[in-house]
C-alpha cells in the first residue's frame, strides 16, 4: 500500500528542489510515493492559478490526484481546515531547505502535524 505525499516547491520540482514556503503560491508540488517507509517514485504537479476558488483551489486541486499528505512551511486556517476536510494529513517542515529533507524528516517520524500555532495570521494571508 503506497502513499502520496505532496511538497510545495521550488522549481523544477524534485528532491533536491527548494522547499515552497508557501503551499497556495509554491511554483510546483513534487509528488512523492511512499512505499513500505521509503521513496518509490516521485514526480511533479503543477500548481493551480490562485484565482479560482481562492486559498481552497489548490486543497481540492492535491485530493483530486490522490494526495493523502501535505508536507507544508506554511499556510493559511482556511486552506488547513480545507485539507482536513478532504483527509489529506497536514505535517509542518518549514525548517527544511530542500524537499529532500522534508521527505527524510518526515519518513523518520520528526514532523509534527501542522496545528493552528503554525498557521499564517494577518489579513489576505492565505
Amino acid at each position: 500500500m503506497s502513499t502520496l505525499l505532496a511538497v510545495p516547491s521550488n522549481m523544477p520540482g524534485g528532491l533536491d528542489a527548494g522547499m515552497g514556503m508557501h503551499f497556495g503560491h509554491c511554483d510546483i508540488y513534487t509528488i512523492v510515493e511512499i512505499e513500505d517507509g521509503a521513496v518509490k517514485n516521485v514526480s511533479t504537479l503543477e500548481n493551480v492559478p490562485h484565482q479560482q476558488g481562492g486559498c481552497l483551489a489548490p486543497v481540492q486541486h492535491l485530493a483530486s490526484h490522490g494526495v493523502k499528505v501535505l508536507l507544508a512551511g506554511g499556510m493559511g486556517f482556511r486552506p488547513l481546515m480545507g485539507f482536513r476536510q478532504v483527509g489529506i494529513d497536514v505535517y509542518f517542515a518549514g525548517q527544511f531547505p530542500t524537499v529532500g529533507d522534508a521527505v527524510k524528516a518526515f519518513l523518520a517520524g520528526q514532523l509534527p502535524a501542522f496545528s493552528e500555532q503554525f498557521t499564517c495570521h494577518g489579513g489576505g494571508a492565505h
